[in-house]
């Protein structure tokens, strides 16, 4: 039975700040607002591919971050940055028996694990002042920086509603702050800020033809980075997939991203300026329904997103494979026979 699918969409979280930020496109996409089949406990787990590059005004940004150029210098950087990320990620989430509004409420919670090789190579130039007047400066940075270990964890909490082909979803998540993360360090797993993010998504889902196309709209509100002062705009995402069950277990389709920041960075410690950044992005899916009998259902998905139209922003590709384990649907039982229409 494919109507009941339930996919929790499990993806790391990445601030404006230097062009990264606490939300990931592509975090939800098809069947996103389809409620789960069954209540009870499910299991999702994630493999997660980035490889990005980004050019001077994200290096420029980087090397403010990590104070690798003196407050008292004007600086041009014509450098590049270049990323890695490999996650593996983990998902716990507990669907609730007991309607809540009329819809399924569910609570979940994120860890990752992983690593993080990210290298800056180019040129640094501009004038130091001195108290003895303006200094001419120069100099070739290459730094690279790489760790594994812990990243952030991630809570949520959703709630669907179903009402025949329609489906509408909302929800609320956020970013504490516990993984890797030095303020002057390249490459962290961790986010070093606290952020809220909520919104709310529709899906269209047609069992009989297969049909299914779903949006998720949100926005994030960052706070202020400790460590560095810098506070990040406030940011819109929208996630979309379109997909076709060829069979009832066989599903492919397309899957994207807009994601553009509208607020600018604020904060004492910002030395870079407003830095809105922007990405979007674009790629096939592949679905596929495991049969695990009785009790369980599996679900496995692969998906990658080629990005383009990045501004303050590394850009790239990244892939995604995902399973998820969740108790399958019962079917009711009645000392009377049931008539369908």
């Amino acid at each position: 039975m494919i109507a009941g699918l339930f996919l929790l969409p499990a993806e790391i979280a990445r601030a404006d700040e230097s062009g990264i930020s606490f939300w990931i496109p592509g975090f939800f996409g098809s069947l996103a607002a389809v409620p789960s089949q069954a209540p009870g406990w499910s299991m999702t787990s994630m493999y997660y591919h980035d490889q990005v590059s980004a050019g001077a005004d994200v290096a420029r940004a980087r090397e403010f971050q990590i104070r690798n150029i003196p407050a008292n210098l004007t600086a041009t950087v014509n450098a590049n940055v270049n990323a890695t990320v490999d996650l593996g990620l983990l998902a716990g989430t507990y669907t609730f028996e007991t309607p809540v509004l009329g819809g399924q409420a569910s609570a979940s919670l994120m860890g990752v694990y992983g690593s993080n090789s990210t290298s800056l190579a180019g040129s640094v130039t501009g004038t130091l002042a001195t108290p003895g007047g303006a200094i001419p400066f120069s100099r070739f940075d290459t730094i690279d920086s790489s760790l594994m270990a812990f990243g952030d964890l991630l809570p949520m909490f959703q709630m669907k509603w179903n009402a025949g082909v329609n489906n509408y979803m909302t929800y609320v998540t956020g970013d504490i702050p516990v993984g890797a993360y030095q303020s002057n360090r390249l490459a962290n797993l961790g986010l070093g800020h606290w952020a809220i993010d909520a919104g709310g998504g529709y899906t269209y889902f047609d069992p009989k033809t297969g049909h299914e196309a779903s949006a998720v709209l949100g926005f994030t509100y960052n706070f202020i980075n400790p460590a560095t002062q810098v506070q990040s705009g406030v940011d819109m995402h929208l996630d979309w997939g379109a997909s076709q069950f060829l069979t009832k277990q066989i599903q492919v389709g397309l899957v994207g991203y807009v994601y553009q920041q509208l607020g600018c960075d604020s904060g004492s410690g910002d030395r870079v300026g407003c830095f809105r950044s922007r990405v979007v992005g674009v790629g096939p899916q592949f679905g596929y329904i495991v049969p695990l009998g009785d009790k369980l259902q599996g679900y496995f998905n692969v998906k990658a997103y080629g990005e383009f139209a990045n501004e303050n922003r590394p850009a790239g590709w990244n892939l995604w494979l995902t399973f998820n384990l969740s108790p399958a649907a019962t079917p009711p039982t009645s000392s009377r026979p049931m008539f369908t229409k």
